[in-house]
């Protein structure tokens, strides 16, 4: 039997020395979308091993490791592995001067020594199914059924707690249900997901391992790091989701992947599950053209200044080093990504190659006697052309003002001090001055720096 490496995405991508496949496939579809040819290349699986809803498959020993990384359960205690970059949010809150987990790297020798990480979320996926022609017929009762909320999020997630019925979230704890709008609105899933909230880090090799090439390298292949950190799942006694307490007990998974140290074979089939997030696979021409001249630019701009005056402060002080090392990270992350994006814009043309599929659709539609295809199109046109100026002042604010300025995120509630002031009652005034006051002390923590907060506000 052919060996089978996963490291997931629920988008697949099929290696073979001749042949790679790329594209988004959902789990629910894969026997008769891809199946086939993945057999063919190797795969000694069925579907229902990968994917199955109503018994353990490969899917249960893939996570979503906090806002959006994948990570894959590789132990019947819970080990979590996922990459470096992603669990080192977690490793910098850990560090100080003292104890610089981010440069010496971290390991547990013990349970008792694993570190909780407060906020941190580890999300299985129980199951994914089609709910298109419930949300359809929801939006069709919708008081405003030409409105935006076939796309809304608050809109979708309440329609799938009035589909599972609020006793079957009861009764299953830590359970949540969300759908989905894939293919702009087109077709909808539903994704029932189970969440743990006790999640702990167990090590994490050194900044030099995990991060060797740190930015030069991120996002070009191959790469030679070892990126990688180790958590645990921590679950109550019946294994149900809890917030972090002594009590709590490693996970005990429906699934695990074990690991091979056998090594690899030339032909071997290869396989890669997990959480892409989404595609601009159907972007028109307009939207490219936008994306590199605005938002990638814009981006690529603002980043470079303010990951300028971070990386400033961060080598005069080792205190903001620590503070700043995920901050900077994060940044560079996604401007990184912005280069590269704009890079294969323009080797490949890609602007060219949406002209020709939009040409290549207006004569299907002339043949077809199908003019709405044409109206369509230039609707689009005319309103992603028209935005232009708002959408580069609103890249703008975002990346220098909202994203650039900390003390920008700072929750605050004026109005009662406003009614206070004006009424002149003297403790209620004191009471809004005091959570004031408190919300900054909770933003103000030890990861912050008004020095460097400041710094970059000059720049705006």
């Amino acid at each position: 039997m052919k060996k089978i490496f996963l490291s997931l995405l629920i988008t697949l991508t099929l290696i073979s020395s001749s042949y790679a496949d790329e594209g988004m496939w959902v789990l629910p579809l894969l026997k008769q979308q891809k199946l086939p040819i993945m057999q063919e290349l190797g795969l000694r699986l069925q579907d229902y091993d990968i994917y199955n809803p109503d018994s353990s498959s490969i899917k249960d020993a893939i996570v979503i490791f906090g806002g959006g990384c994948t990570g894959e359960i590789v132990s019947p205690d819970g080990l979590l592995l996922t990459n470096h970059h992603c669990g080192y949010g977690q490793i910098q809150k850990h560090s100080s001067v003292e104890h610089d987990y981010l440069t010496d790297g971290f390991w547990a020798m013990t349970k008792e020594q694993e570190l909780p990480n407060p906020g941190l979320k580890v999300t299985f996926i129980d199951k994914i199914e089609e709910v298109t022609s419930f949300v359809l017929d929801a939006l069709q009762r919708d008081e405003d059924p030409t409105g935006m909320n076939y796309l809304s999020p608050r809109y979708l997630n309440e329609l799938a707690k009035q589909k599972v019925g609020e006793k079957f979230l009861q009764d299953n704890p830590g359970t949540e249900v969300e759908i989905k709008p894939f293919y702009g609105g087109n077709q909808y899933y539903m994704f029932t997901k189970k969440i743990y909230s006790d999640v702990r880090l167990v090590g994490a090799p050194p900044s030099s391992i995990g991060k060797f090439g740190a930015d030069t390298d991120n996002w070009m292949w191959p790469r030679h790091t070892g990126d990688f950190a180790v958590f645990r799942v921590y679950a109550d006694a019946y294994g149900n989701p809890a917030e972090y307490s002594e009590q709590n007990v490693p996970l005990r998974p429906k699934q695990w992947l074990k690991i091979s140290l056998a090594g690899v074979q030339e032909n071997d089939f290869a396989m890669i599950m997990g959480f892409p997030g989404r595609t601009n696979k159907y972007y028109t021409s307009w939207e490219v053209a936008e994306r590199r001249d605005i938002d990638n630019r814009v981006r690529i701009d603002i980043r470079e200044l303010r990951q300028q005056v971070m990386l400033e402060e961060m080598l005069k002080n080792p205190h903001v080093r620590i503070q700043y090392s995920s901050k900077y990270a994060g940044s560079t992350n996604a401007y990184k990504n912005a280069i590269g994006t704009n890079w294969a814009i323009d080797k490949r043309d890609f602007e060219r190659v949406k002209w020709e599929e939009q040409d290549k659709l207006l004569a299907w539609a002339n043949r077809n006697n199908r003019p709405e295809y044409k109206e369509a199109l230039s609707a689009m046109e005319q309103i992603i052309t028209g935005r232009k100026d708002l959408q580069f002042r609103l890249w703008m604010i975002d990346e220098a003002l909202l994203r650039g300025i900390e003390f920008s995120s700072v929750p605050v509630h004026i109005e009662g001090l406003q009614t206070a002031l004006k009424a002149k009652n003297k403790t209620q005034v004191e009471e809004a001055l005091k959570g004031l006051k408190d919300s900054y002390a909770n933003f103000a923590n030890k990861d912050y720096s008004p020095d460097v907060d400041k710094k970059w506000q000059k720049y705006c």
